[in-house]
């Protein structure tokens, strides 16, 4: 193209190489160019570089430019550049790129960092922020909060959108620390450490915040409980010590809903016990609720009309009760546990531990824990042909008794009466046919009966004592 005219539109540039001087130079327009003999054109007509406003461009390899902003050259008029660095550039006049210069991409729109997101920095190269004046270092990541609009620099790189995350009612966060730092409340972590947000709203975890799960809470009402056991020693949300392995209740007495902390495993829900009025139960191994330490090896009475909770190491003893009901034929025998003064109407008695005794109806009665019922006990009403063998249990005796209403008293029981297979026999084929046996039941006789055996009017019978003799 040497001697020829090239005629420079405005906003247009050109790149010549003075073969002489072996130098670069920049021609802009509008103006009308003549080529030299020892001028070649490199680069031909080419468009400046426009910036809209809210864009942005990054140029490689940028001019040197002094302190007023003018490009510096060398001696020989070659552009200083800033070879391997780059530079970004904002909305301003149309501008050619020196030679050497290059554009990085193309011209790009600000980012606009919308509501409830967040742009993650990173710093490569050490530098320090104007505006705020903190010293940055090469590694380090932050956030870049929105609504707003981003503005670049060649020391920051974005690493990635974070979108914040919505607590909702009931629900909560649970959040795991990447490294050592300070959290926005001021609260040292540790690597590896875990805690929970339970701010409702949007929620945005710092760079070294990560999300480990959302947890949800659980609605606490007057019939249901949620047992919990410690991880770790810590304090709950209520400001109370737990101790590592300790089991508890969280009840609507507490609050309304609970959000299990990180160091909380949920055991899990327990139903409220309610007892009527008719209705008793013994808790073995109680909580006390003054010394907080669980009774081991003692009971506890609870009669209704009641409702409680079942606290962690507690259990029912035969589960809920009904009161016993006597009538007036009925009796209850019982046995003492533990020596204890019992308190009647007629004073204190004390009694020793085995001691058996009972009481009469008609009456209702709870045992207390000290007692334990062995048997409810009905009268015996017995004919002028009846009677049953009774056995004295401290004595061994065993006397048959007929015609009367009995009770056992609390050392009586009944005594059953073994008889040779013979007479077995006998008595069964008399009850089969009718013959007023009274002591068979279901085909069988009944052992703690007396032996009868009704003889016919007009009739004679002989009977013969049959000794069996114990074989060793």
């Amino acid at each position: 193209m040497s001697g020829s005219v090239i005629r420079l539109k405005p906003f247009y540039y050109i790149h010549v190489l003075d073969n002489n001087a072996n130098v670069t130079t920049i021609e802009t327009g509008p103006q009308t160019f003549t080529v030299m003999d020892h001028q070649t054109v490199v680069q031909k007509e080419t468009p400046m570089i426009i910036i809209p406003p809210r864009h942005y461009c990054i140029i490689s390899n940028p001019a040197q430019r002094d302190s007023e902003g003018q490009v510096k050259t060398d001696a020989h008029g070659q552009v200083k550049l800033r070879h391997g660095d780059e530079e970004i550039r904002f909305e301003q006049e149309p501008f050619p790129l020196y030679p050497g210069e290059q554009l990085f991409g193309k011209v790009s729109p600000l980012q606009v960092v919308a509501p409830l997101t967040a742009l993650k920095l990173r710093a490569i190269r050490d530098f320090v922020d104007k505006k705020t004046e903190q010293q940055y270092n090469a590694g380090d990541e932050w956030l870049f909060p929105g609504p707003g609009t981003y503005i670049p620099t060649i020391e920051v790189t974005v690493v990635e959108v974070v979108r914040a995350t919505i607590v909702g009612p009931n629900q909560a966060l649970r959040l795991r620390a990447k490294k050592e730092f300070v959290d926005a409340r001021g609260v040292k972590r540790q690597t590896g450490e875990e805690w929970i947000v339970r701010d409702e709203g949007a929620y945005i975890p710092g760079v070294f915040e990560e999300i480990a799960q959302t947890v949800s809470a659980v609605i606490l009402t007057e019939k249901k409980a949620l047992h919990l056991r410690a991880s770790r020693t810590f304090h709950d949300v209520y400001e109370v010590e737990r101790k590592a392995g300790e089991e508890w209740l969280i009840t609507s007495n507490h609050a309304a809903k609970h959000i299990p902390d990180v160091y909380e495993v949920v055991v899990g829900e327990v139903s409220i016990t309610t007892l009527s009025s008719r209705q008793y139960c013994v808790i073995l191994d109680p909580f006390d609720q003054k010394t907080k330490k669980q009774q081991l090896g003692t009971r506890v009475l609870v009669t209704g009309p009641a409702s409680f909770f079942l606290q962690p190491g507690e259990r029912l003893e035969a589960g809920i009760q009904d009161v016993q009901v006597l009538d007036t034929e009925e009796a209850l025998l019982l046995r003492a546990r533990e020596g204890f003064e019992e308190k009647t109407k007629e004073g204190s008695i004390h009694r020793a531990p085995g001691d058996r005794w009972m009481i009469y109806g008609p009456r209702d009665y709870v045992p207390s824990v000290e007692v334990e019922i062995i048997e409810k006990r009905r009268a015996i009403p017995l004919d002028a042909n009846e009677g049953i063998y009774v056995r004295d249990m401290k004595t061994g005796r065993v006397t048959a008794v007929t015609g009367k209403v009995y009770r056992l008293s609390p050392y009586e029981e009944l005594w059953d009466k073994e008889l040779p297979p013979m007479v077995e026999e006998l008595l069964q084929s008399d009850a089969d046919q009718s013959s007023g046996i009274k002591q068979s039941v279901g085909g069988a006789r009944k052992k703690s009966s007396v032996v009868t055996y009704r003889i016919p009017h007009n009739s004679a019978y002989r009977f013969m004592i049959i000794k069996q003799r114990k074989l060793e």
